[in-house]
Parts: structure tokens; C-alpha cells; sequence
């Protein structure tokens, strides 16, 4: 293995770990920002205004980036943020009800949701890899939620619910990549999404903000600023087949996480049911970068 690969790869792991952690940092955040009398619009607007201030302090700092960030498909940008919105409201919803572990496991659907999207929207082949992603993300749901064996918990349909969403969210993100730029992405997500926020809280509670809500909210800010910062860096730093497996760590982690601090059992199940979803991912991002080096 050459240097640049060991740097590369050693990139990549650092990255992912400041993923991972700030992922975790999120949902710990969101429940406790949950259980101190907080509503889903009020955390979510802290995490929206967050990523706003640190935007536009770059836009100020930077004044090249203001011309990246003009939209130029604005449409599309709004179809974007409010299915983005919908779906990080679902899975806020679910992270105070489900166990975290239960709630990561289901999310990670998202690649076979995508899958299928792809074919209809972007018109792109269904390959048997991709046919196994869908297949093997639903045998993973049903061993996680085991219907007709155990009592199925209605917040799992709005994790199965947001991942959808996030495969939508997937989509035009990729279609916004060829007109637009990553800050205007993401300015305009901020723009857009926290003025819905804003709608649905009540403004008194920012104005009598409760001091044990103060380190879940700093946690909010960073971990919802450094989460895809973190991660778009490590895809930078390596292929999406190194990336990708590293991300499924989250589950583990988030498992001990909920374990340590509230009580939550660690389910076999959720375990094997993951396994399962990861086996389908990994088969077809490995296909489709297989694919992709016999083309070039």
C-alpha cells in the first residue's frame, strides 16, 4: 500500500469518527432537548438557525462564495428542503420515542428507497445489485420490527417514512449538484427550513429559554453543522465503498450510547435485522464501484 493510500484511508477514518460522533451527538441532543419541554419545530429551528449563522458568517468572511450561493433552480431547491424537513421531523418524532439503535438501523433503508427512485426518476438500470438492496432492506425491516411476533411500535413507520423522504432528498440533491454549489445548497437549506421552524414553535420558549436546555442545544448546533461537514470531507478523502461501510458504525455506537445513558436494552434483532440492510448496501456499492472502474 503506498503513502497516499495510508494517508487517504487514515483521512478517511478521522472524518468518519467526527461523523459518527456528531450523529450521536444529535439524537442525544434532540431527546434531551425533548424530555426539557422543547417541541420537534423548536428543536429543529435551533438546529436550522445554527447552520444559518454559520453560513452567513462564511458568506461574510467570504465574499467570493455569495455569487455560488444565488440559486438557479429554485424550485427544485424548495421541493428539496420541505421533503428534507418532513422526513428530519419524522425521524426527531422517532428519536424520542424508539430506541436509538432501532431508530439508525431502520434509517439506514434509505439506499433502497434511493435504488428504486433512481429508476423512476433518473431512469437508471435495475440491476440485481440494486434489486438485492431493496430485497435484502426489507428482510432487515421485518426482522427488526418481527410483525405478528412482537408489538410493533408505530413511531418505526416514521424512521421507514423519513428514510424515504431522505432518499428523495438524496435524488434532487444529486440533480441540484449539476447547477448549483455546496454552500448554496446548504444556505438555502438553512433560508428555507428555518422560517418552518419558526412557524410551527411557540416564540416564548426561546425567549425563556431554560438553563438544562443550553448544552443540548450547543450539541444541536454542532453536531447538526459538523455531521455533514464531517462527511462530505470523507467522501472527498476516499471512495464511497471505504466511506459507506464506516458509517454503518453508527449503530454500534449509537447502541452503547442509548445503553449508557438510558437504560436501553441492546436487541439482538435490531442487530441481525441491521446486519441484513448492511449486507444489501455493501453488495451494491461494491457492484455499482465494480461497474464504474470497468467503464472508465
Amino acid at each position: 500500500m503506498t503513502t497516499t493510500s495510508s494517508t487517504n484511508i487514515l483521512r478517511v477514518v478521522l472524518w468518519m469518527t467526527g461523523t459518527l460522533l456528531s450523529f450521536s451527538l444529535m439524537a442525544v441532543s434532540i431527546r434531551e432537548l425533548s424530555r426539557g419541554g422543547l417541541t420537534i419545530f423548536e428543536i429543529l429551528a435551533i438546529r436550522s438557525g445554527a447552520v444559518l449563522v454559520v453560513v452567513v458568517l462564511l458568506l461574510l468572511v467570504r465574499p467570493e462564495l455569495r455569487a455560488a450561493a444565488r440559486p438557479r433552480r429554485m424550485k427544485l431547491n424548495l421541493l428539496r428542503n420541505i421533503v428534507h424537513y418532513v422526513s428530519q421531523f419524522a425521524w426527531a418524532y422517532a428519536v424520542t420515542m424508539l430506541p436509538l439503535a432501532m431508530v439508525f438501523a431502520l434509517e439506514f433503508t434509505m439506499p433502497a428507497w434511493t435504488a428504486l427512485l433512481a429508476v423512476w426518476l433518473l431512469s437508471e438500470k435495475m440491476s440485481k445489485s440494486r434489486a438485492g438492496v431493496v430485497v435484502l432492506g426489507l428482510v432487515g425491516v421485518l426482522v427488526i420490527l418481527r410483525p405478528g411476533i412482537a408489538s410493533i411500535q408505530p413511531a418505526a413507520f416514521l424512521v421507514l417514512a423519513a428514510a424515504f423522504g431522505y432518499a428523495i432528498t438524496m435524488i434532487t440533491t444529486k440533480q441540484l449538484t449539476t447547477t448549483e454549489s455546496t454552500i448554496g445548497i446548504v444556505f438555502w437549506m438553512a433560508v428555507i427550513q428555518f422560517p418552518l421552524s419558526l412557524f410551527g414553535s411557540d416564540l416564548s420558549a426561546f425567549t425563556h429559554f431554560q438553563a438544562h436546555n443550553i448544552l443540548p442545544a450547543i450539541g444541536l448546533g454542532i453536531g447538526g453543522v459538523t455531521s455533514h461537514y464531517c462527511l462530505s470531507n470523507a467522501f472527498r478523502s476516499g471512495d464511497a465503498t471505504l466511506v459507506v461501510p464506516l458509517d454503518f458504525m453508527r449503530i454500534p455506537l449509537i447502541a452503547v450510547v442509548g445503553w449508557l445513558l438510558y437504560g436501553e436494552t441492546l436487541d439482538v434483532f435490531v442487530f441481525i435485522g441491521a446486519i441484513i440492510i448492511i449486507a444489501g448496501v455493501v453488495w451494491n456499492l461494491r457492484a455499482e464501484s465494480a461497474q464504474a472502474k470497468a467503464l472508465a
